[in-house]
């Protein structure tokens, strides 16, 4: 996907509140931006890192810019923007880059299922074959160069999780989708040092028939693509 219009850059103050970030432009403008993510944002909110920002026309919104890119002082790009996961990784589907999505004739997003009432991010259906139900997680988390999910605790993480054994259970296909949003990322495990609970239940998954991918983005300023699978190591 590509940034259009482009994205413009500014120096990173602080990010505040979990939904505002406050930047100064590169003429010594200070502005505020939305923070479209919720999560810690471990390593992805340093000050005086570069932020890379889009621009709504939407002369309703309180806050007109939107953090899209952390660039870090070591020159890594991070996707903060946690909608953007699911955005490649619906591209990457339909484009049919992730070899072991192919041959899927109708996908569709939100679906409501499971005995704990969630939404599945995708569910892949075609004639011939199971539905396929996808959970896509943005990996943003860097320790050197391996990437780790959950940034913290997360109750709704291991629900998903457990809706995706049910799903095999019942004879269905089920994957759990990591995608890797840092450039730095070469590998990836669960976050046990966080969440011990979900990097089990991850395990458990596993050895029930839940499939688990990771693929990383290729990121810059000017485009976003999902290609490169990276080891997945539990």
């Amino acid at each position: 996907m590509q940034f259009i219009p482009k994205l413009q850059s500014a120096t990173l103050i602080k990010r505040y509140k979990r939904f505002l970030a406050d930047v100064v432009t590169a003429d010594g403008t200070e502005i505020t931006l939305h923070c479209p993510n919720t999560g810690a944002m471990t390593g992805c909110a340093t000050p005086g890192d570069t932020v890379w920002y889009s621009t709504s026309e939407n002369s309703k919104r309180k806050y007109a810019h939107t953090w899209e890119l952390t660039q870090t002082q070591q020159g890594a790009f991070i996707c903060v923007n946690t909608l953007q996961a699911n955005r490649l990784v619906k591209d990457a589907i339909q484009s049919e880059l992730i070899p072991s999505l192919r041959g899927y004739t109708a996908l569709k997003s939100e679906v409501k299922y499971g005995a704990e009432r969630s939404r599945i991010d995708f569910m892949l259906q075609a004639e011939d074959r199971r539905n396929c139900y996808i959970e896509v997680k943005s990996v943003t988390l860097a320790e050197n160069e391996n990437g780790f999910f959950p940034d913290a605790v997360t109750a709704r993480g291991q629900k998903h999780l457990r809706e995706l054994m049910s799903v095999v259970s019942e004879g269905d296909r089920a994957v759990i989708f990591f995608a890797v949003l840092h450039s730095a990322i070469t590998c990836f495990s669960p976050a046990r040092h966080i969440d011990a609970k979900y990097a089990q239940l991850l395990n458990e998954a596993q050895s029930k028939g839940v499939e688990i991918l990771a693929y990383k983005a290729e990121l810059s300023a000017d485009i976003m693509t999902l290609k490169e699978p990276v080891p997945v190591a539990l």
